[in-house]
């Protein structure tokens, strides 16, 4: 009888640029790198003050370079120059390069230069290229053409592209990028859950429970939801529970206590006290952009609401297992909360939904299995 068929591997010596390490992000590459059989080596740089990113420079089983990153303008003339990125070829020799497909990265070019006169392959990894005004009808501006020129150009200049939804992928085709070079890897924070389905009543104890977790940032629109909860008639009235910390704690707990006093405010919590926030809620929201903690929620099986971002969330949360709103539309998410707080059935059907997404779809396995399959396409 045949035995278990082995993970793919990519039989090569893999190199990965990133403008930032985020901390979220190491488990992926360190996943990765088990899959690569002559190793794998990260660079990347430092972010802004401002941004807030939490970074690392710890990568288990991976080869990791600090490289200097130069912080060009601001906002939406923002640029990034990332110094030695040749010479960190140079060092490490790779046999493929992956590389974030950002314009805005003004040394990538550079690398994929390096990479070509050794006839190596260069994957893009990108969110999508949607047009910047948003039409899909830009020929028909005689003075677009400049800058769609060079938008052709950056993309095709590419062996494969690595996106994290369909939206990505059919812009990229949109500009002539063979479909069939084009991989689809939802962007995935965990592992697949090892945990059973938490085991949930057909019936609400006591309150229904709307837990949030993640940074206390303006982005995430909390101050949204607790006008929302507020909003709410008193049969479905929820207890809301903010699970973090960060900038805008002190200021939202100062709104709760005028717009909705119930909110409780825990701080941050981690391991086996996070756990048993997610095992008690009955639904999670997150009604701005962002937020990791999301995929971790799905596990525990609770269904969704989130506010819509980049597309990066498409394939994660669906009709089936939530809703995505708008980040800024206030009626859209009292609405999804009434909705979702006067079935507690149909809830509860959306959680095991949830729950079979993050099981089977989208975990980092299944990430890392889409980029050993782009790897092994360009060989």
């Amino acid at each position: 009888m045949d035995g278990p068929r082995p993970d793919p591997r990519f039989d090569g010596k893999l190199a990965l640029q990133q403008r930032v390490l985020t901390v979220y992000r190491a488990a992926f590459f360190e996943a990765l790198a088990q899959v690569c059989e002559h190793g794998l080596n990260v660079c990347a740089g430092l972010p802004r003050l401002e941004e807030s990113i939490a970074v690392t420079d710890q990568i288990l089983c991976a080869n990791f370079h600090a490289i200097k990153n130069e912080h060009l303008l601001k906002g939406r003339l923002y640029l990034c120059y990332q110094r030695g990125l040749p010479d960190w070829l140079e060092t490490c020799a790779p046999d493929t390069l992956i590389v974030e497909a950002n314009p805005r990265y003004l040394s990538t070019p550079a690398a994929i230069r390096w990479m070509k006169r050794r006839d190596r392959p260069v994957i893009g990894w990108g969110l999508g290229a949607r047009h910047p005004s948003g039409s899909t009808h830009f020929w028909q501006n005689w003075a677009e053409w400049p800058r769609e020129a060079f938008r052709h150009s950056f993309v095709n200049q590419f062996d494969a592209f690595l996106t994290y939804s369909r939206r990505g992928a059919q812009e990229y085709e949109a500009l002539g990028f063979p479909a069939d070079r084009i991989f689809v890897a939802p962007n995935a924070a965990a592992r697949r859950p090892s945990r059973p389905l938490v085991d949930r009543p057909m019936e609400f104890n006591g309150k229904p429970v709307v837990l949030f977790v993640g940074r206390l940032q303006a982005r995430k629109r909390i101050d949204l939801l607790l006008q929302a909860c507020a909003a709410l008639p008193a049969a479905i009235k929820p207890r809301l529970v903010i699970v973090g910390d960060g900038p805008e704690r002190e200021a939202l707990e100062k709104l709760a206590k005028g717009v909705f006093s119930p909110a409780e405010f825990t701080g941050s919590k981690h391991g086996a006290e996070l756990a048993a926030y997610f095992s008690e809620a009955d639904l999670f929201v997150l009604p701005g952009t962002g937020g990791l903690a999301v995929q971790e929620a799905m596990s525990y099986g609770l269904p969704v609401i989130m506010g819509q971002g980049d597309g990066t969330n498409d394939e994660l949360v669906r009709p089936e297992n939530g809703w995505q709103i708008r980040p800024d539309d206030l009626p859209a998410l009292t609405k999804s909360l009434r909705i979702a707080l006067s079935d507690v059935k149909r809830l509860r059907a959306m959680g095991a939904e949830s729950y079979r997404i993050v099981k089977e779809e989208i975990n980092l396995e299944k990430m890392v299995g889409v980029f050993v399959e782009a790897l092994n396409s360009v060989k």
